[in-house]
């Protein structure tokens, strides 16, 4: 099956087929492969790309700047004060104008509804670095890792552990069911994806082979898992006031020595990243000032094993980032 995605939008990956999703993780391991090697990549020299970041991120950035420029492209950069976005202009008006002025927009801040709404008025791609609700760039680079690392996708057995609710949870569900991976959040009951989206994986699920599971289980839900997954406990944009009753209830789904052991014994540990599993963060000197915890969601131990590819992964979001941008923009 021939794949063109020239002029496609890439903002959750309901969106595209499971055939799409494998030809977007070929074409970052060959970009992967050529930027080791040395070869330019830049065809699409010309274009231009605004870069809308409504929440900041060091990875997501530097990911699609990188990207960008090995591609040929120039890049503008919109932080949190330097667009009008949803203040002085609406969406739809800043979605023509940026459409107007650049081949493609990428966006990361806050309702999906908003990087929907810039698809719709902008007339080229948009790419979504991260809303509330999905994180699809994340998901592309988190698969190349596991097919690099585990050798393939259908299959394998990942285990979110903690807060399932939001994007990182949404996403990976989503992603499971169209790979055919088994999917299992672990999480106190109350943080567990919403039911609407569920049975939509499910009905994916049922066509691929995949499988979701929700428990509170935390022996039951990582064994023998092939990839154990977390992601920090309190959201950019959340307020402090959070901190203590997330910790109270997300503790027991911390990712330590005993979850890992439980694991598939080839398991591999992942996180998007930042993560809190020292002292070294302002937030996280903080933390231990008010809770006590040195750790929070992943052990230290554990961050730092063997078993942990965190950084490979951090590394793929630009490959995957750039692979999304050459094949949405006509990349040969």
């Amino acid at each position: 099956m021939s794949v063109n995605l020239v002029g496609k939008h890439f903002l959750k990956l309901l969106d595209y087929t499971p055939e799409e999703i494998t030809y977007l993780i070929d074409l970052a391991a060959d970009l992967k492969d050529k930027k080791k090697k040395g070869i330019l990549v830049d065809q699409l020299r010309g274009k231009n790309i605004a870069l809308i970041f409504e929440k900041t991120s060091t990875r997501t950035r530097c990911a699609f700047e990188v990207a960008a420029h090995d591609l040929g492209m120039g890049t503008t950069y919109l932080d949190p004060t330097g667009s009008q976005i949803g203040k002085k202009e609406s969406i739809a008006d800043t979605a023509r104008i940026l459409g107007g002025m650049f081949e493609g927009i990428e966006y990361r801040g806050f309702e999906q509804t908003i990087v929907d709404e810039l698809a719709k008025y902008a007339g080229v791609p948009v790419w979504n670095g991260l809303t509330n609700e999905f994180h699809p760039t994340q998901m592309l680079a988190d698969l190349l890792t596991i097919r690099e690392k585990l050798g393939s996708l259908k299959g394998k057995k990942l285990t979110y552990m903690g807060d399932a609710r939001y994007n990182m949870g949404n996403s990976w569900m989503v992603t499971c069911a169209k790979m055919g991976m088994h999917f299992t959040a672990c999480a106190p009951k109350a943080y567990f994806p919403n039911a609407e989206l569920v049975a939509e994986c499910d009905a994916i699920a049922a066509q691929t082979g995949a499988t979701i599971t929700l428990t509170e289980d935390v022996m039951a839900g990582t064994k023998a898992a092939d990839v154990i997954y977390t992601d920090v406990w309190v959201s950019m944009g959340e307020p402090d006031e959070v901190w203590a009753t997330r910790i109270k209830e997300l503790l027991p789904y911390q990712v330590n020595s005993k979850v890992m052991k439980n694991a598939a014994e080839s398991a591999i540990f992942m996180h998007c990243l930042p993560a809190f599993h020292d002292l070294k963060t302002k937030i996280g000197k903080e933390v231990y000032e008010k809770f006590g915890l040195a750790e929070l969601e992943v052990t230290d131990e554990v961050f730092e094993s063997a078993q942990s590819v965190v950084f490979e992964e951090g590394e793929n979001r630009m490959h995957t980032i750039k692979a999304v941008m050459a094949a949405t923009l006509g990349y040969k």
